[in-house]
């Protein structure tokens, strides 16, 4: 197919490949979230360089990039700004917040009490903020790059879920493999002595102004009636399985056919394909399907039931 704005978005993947070993479909994901217009939930161990991914993605694309580190003590004018009184000018003004860019970066989100989360649901659902009765506009390419510990840990707190809906997609992500840990190892002693500025290893590839075409060339993939009824197969088997307390919602449908557009455009082609749908189906579900405490006591995770319910749906030929 060929598309420029694709072969752009494939360009961004390759340059956040340069400085983030062994994260390849972690960085494919992210961008196809943000292709998609959603927001991404990152689950990981400390160290696995979610800030340097968050500052590349958004570095190799254009785009304003800010980061707030969440703590138990954070209030949400500590995110979103207040206004202040001007004593030169006699008026009030408003001191914006970190959430006023294109790339947010919200780390270790989980670990803030669900009152200052809920200072981010505006901001993700409508990329708008209301301030004291006065709304403000975040723009089309608002992106939260949210970071979370894995619950277990101690000082955090589980999202609700009206804040996890808001996420398009929950990635986790792993220890690299062995060789590109050593390759990261090897990179850092190399480095050690004249440590090199994140805009002298990678480029800008892309534009502001082709974001918006770029998620309208995604509206435009093809989409066969077989297709839609296998991503509604999957959505209710959600709804019916024995381990689940809780299905995927409609939304979860919308939003499976939309990263399964972009996949498509990311494989080179303008129409859908069952592998598409299955490949997303894992981080746009993951953190929508609420476990029975049985499936949980058995250490049963979403993904195993994901991969059970598409077991029982026919795929499409």
């Amino acid at each position: 197919m060929d598309n420029p704005l694709i072969l752009k978005a494939n360009a961004i993947i390759n340059e956040v490949k340069k400085v983030i070993f062994g994260q390849d479909e972690v960085i494919r994901e992210i961008a196809t979230a943000f292709l998609a217009g959603g927001h991404v939930l990152l689950e990981g161990v400390p160290g696995t360089a979610k800030t340097l991914l968050a500052k590349s993605f958004s570095f190799a694309s254009d785009m304003k990039y800010k980061r707030i580190q969440f703590t138990p003590d954070m209030m949400p004018s500590d995110i979103l700004g207040t206004n202040v009184f001007d004593m030169h000018d006699k008026k009030f003004t408003l001191l914006k917040g970190p959430v006023f860019t294109d790339v947010l970066l919200a780390d270790e989100i989980n670990r803030t009490p669900p009152k200052t989360q809920s200072a981010l649901l505006e901001a993700m659902q409508e990329r708008q903020v209301t301030i004291e009765g006065n709304r403000y506009d975040l723009g089309d390419n608002f992106f939260v790059l949210a970071t979370q510990n894995p619950v277990e840990y101690e000082g955090t707190y589980p999202l609700p879920e009206a804040q996890t809906d808001r996420f398009l997609m929950k990635i986790l992500i792993e220890y690299p493999s062995k060789e590109a840990e050593i390759k990261i190892l090897k990179e850092h002693s190399a480095d050690s002595g004249k440590p090199q500025l994140l805009e002298q290893m990678i480029e800008k590839v892309i534009k502001q102004q082709d974001m918006q075409q770029m998620r309208a060339v995604v509206e435009d993939v093809r989409v066969e009636e077989k297709i839609y009824e296998y991503i509604y197969q999957i959505i209710e088997g959600t709804r019916i399985s024995p381990r689940l307390t809780l299905g995927a919602s409609p939304r979860a449908g919308i939003f499976l056919l939309k990263t399964a557009k972009v996949n498509a455009l990311l494989e080179d082609r303008d129409y859908i394909i069952p592998d598409d749908v299955k490949k997303m189906a894992y981080p746009v579900l993951r953190h929508r399907l609420m476990l029975k405490p049985e499936t949980e006591m058995d250490m049963i995770l979403p993904d195993s039931v994901i991969e059970e319910v598409m077991a029982e749906v026919e795929v499409p030929r």
